[in-house]
């Protein structure tokens, strides 16, 4: 199974996305952790601080004989985040009565303030971040302050999410400016493929500026030259075929003139004479066939000439020029109403060689359809044929190859020119030609023409 690869946009938009997505997540990490770090420091500090002066506020009301640690407690401003709890002689002693007091303080922190006189930790009360600073007071009394971290907490998440909505943006910019980038760096290759597409059409003459970009100035340079000489060589080899179909065509009316006269006294002949005779006539014809063909085919890679055409009308023409019957034109909306812009001559020799292919290999057509889907012409011939085998769908339009049913199509004396003359003429067009089974039997050549609909 093939695996689609992105395309080169998507992939420099994805990597310029991802990279601002790290550096803004991890900017925005670093600046969360610092702030979060400074902020639990600060507060750890002004909860130290106001745990020492309240400890030295109890510890004065314990010099009395019997202190009121609740009385004193109350007097203590403790605000709405922190509450204040003395341990004296394992017992608990609040501001008020709290029966959850022990479960406030961690064992572990009671052991570290027994140990070494104070200590602190962050702890979760109820689900809420606190911080709890315990300072000894004497032996047996110890002081816990626990400062409760809501307004901080919620800060903190407050700020993670302005910066998660401020990396995500980061990121969204990154890929709008990777499509930026993409769509400046590609647009001198779009300049190289609009070139190159004009050239598979036929426009020799398109080229590349060298000075549009310095960057690729090599690039036009060299692809210049190599259009240079693809042109050089396919007009060599243009005027080489011309030239030898041409000389060749005085020869041939003089061994056609002379046959013709052996043909007319074929009844005054011996049987063997007469024999070859024919045979000579037959292939004279079909050599005919062949230099016209090569002569079409040395101007096939000029540029179509497209005009308005009534393809119905021409096509009709073409069907009783071969003493074929009319009925076999069919003609959609596009074939009757609006003409298709086409190069008359190529499309007159596109229904020809179909034609004549389905006369002489697929025993004679049945249909001739015009039709039109959106912009794009469709010219459909079907014939009544054993019909065309997968493996020659594609090879029958090469030049000088035949079908491997050939002779079981029909008699063995095309030139293996005709479809890829088809071929070559639907390609100037922009188009494609392929062979369908036809429903019923048969094969059905199929003509596509894009942007031929006006």
């Amino acid at each position: 199974m093939t695996r689609l690869r992105a395309g080169l946009r998507t992939r420099v938009m994805a990597g310029f996305a991802a990279g601002a997505l790290t550096l803004s997540a991890s900017m925005a990490l670093v600046s969360y952790e610092l702030t979060r770090s400074s902020l639990i420091s600060g507060r750890e500090r002004s909860t130290i601080r106001s745990a020492t002066f309240d400890a030295r506020v109890v510890a004065a009301g314990m010099n009395t004989g019997r202190p009121d640690f609740a009385a004193m407690l109350r007097s203590l401003d403790t605000g709405g985040n922190r509450r204040v709890l003395v341990l004296h002689k394992n017992h608990w002693y609040a501001r008020n009565a709290d029966s959850g007091a022990p479960s406030a303080v961690p064992a572990s922190l009671q052991r570290l303030v027994g140990s070494s006189g104070q200590g602190i930790q962050r702890v979760r009360i109820d689900g809420v971040p606190a911080v709890v600073v315990g300072i000894a007071l004497t032996s047996t009394t110890s002081l816990y302050e626990v400062d409760y971290l809501r307004e901080l907490d919620q800060t903190l998440r407050t700020m993670g999410w302005v910066l998660t909505l401020v990396a995500s943006a980061v990121a969204a910019a990154g890929a709008g400016l990777g499509w930026y980038a993409t769509r400046y760096v590609l647009r001198p290759l779009r300049s190289v493929a609009d070139a190159a597409q004009g050239i598979t059409a036929g426009d020799l003459s398109a080229r590349l500026d060298p000075a549009t970009d310095p960057d690729l100035a090599r690039l036009s340079t060299s692809f210049n030259e190599m259009v240079d000489q693809l042109s050089r060589r396919i007009e060599r080899d243009r005027r080489f075929a011309a030239d030898v179909s041409h000389e060749l065509r005085s020869p041939l009316q003089t061994l056609a003139a002379s046959a013709s006269v052996l043909d007319r006294r074929r009844d005054k002949l011996d049987e063997r004479t007469a024999t070859a005779a024919g045979l000579v006539v037959e292939e004279l014809a079909r050599f005919q066939s062949l230099v016209d063909d090569l002569l079409e085919l040395s101007r096939g890679d000029l540029p179509a000439q497209l005009a308005p055409v009534d393809v119905g009308e021409l096509a009709r023409r073409t069907v009783q020029r071969r003493n074929l019957p009319d009925g076999i034109v069919h003609c959609g909306p596009a074939g009757d109403g609006p003409r298709w812009t086409v190069d008359r001559r190529r499309i007159e020799q596109v229904l020809v060689n179909l034609l004549d292919n389905a006369v002489t290999h697929g025993g004679g057509p049945v249909a001739v359809r015009l039709e039109s889907a959106g912009r794009d012409g469709i010219i459909e011939v079907d014939d009544e044929g054993p019909g065309v085998s997968p493996a020659d769908r594609e090879a029958i339009f090469d030049r000088f190859v035949r079908g491997r049913t050939a002779g079981a199509r029909g008699n063995d004396a095309g030139t293996g020119l005709g479809l890829s003359l088809v071929a070559q003429h639907v390609a100037a067009h922009g188009g494609r030609v392929l062979v369908l089974d036809r429903p019923g039997g048969g094969a059905r050549f199929r003509v596509e023409l894009p942007g031929v609909v006006r």
